[in-house]
């Protein structure tokens, strides 16, 4: 997947300026962003603060991977059975 060029603190910034009745098309214009983009990325951060993102990003990366944990699970219990 590709990175974005706006880190999520900026996408944040961008959205308040549309929610202080500021116009979409001046605020597409300033960035250089797509109207499409913007409103993705409404869809996506809506209401949320740089410091939800963050915790959501920390929490996230914290969750080890089921598939890991399965397959070695798995993996015991045939090795387990064949002794």
């Amino acid at each position: 997947m590709r990175k974005s060029r706006f880190t999520e603190s900026q996408i944040v910034a961008v959205l308040k300026q549309g929610e202080a009745a500021l116009p979409v098309a001046e605020i597409l214009l300033e960035h250089g962003i797509s109207n499409a983009t913007y409103f993705q990325w409404r869809a996506k951060y809506a209401g949320a603060t740089v410091d939800e993102l963050k915790r959501l990003r920390s929490s996230k990366s914290r969750t080890p991977s089921s598939n890991g944990c399965t397959r070695s699970w798995r993996w015991r219990m045939r090795r387990s059975k064949t002794s």
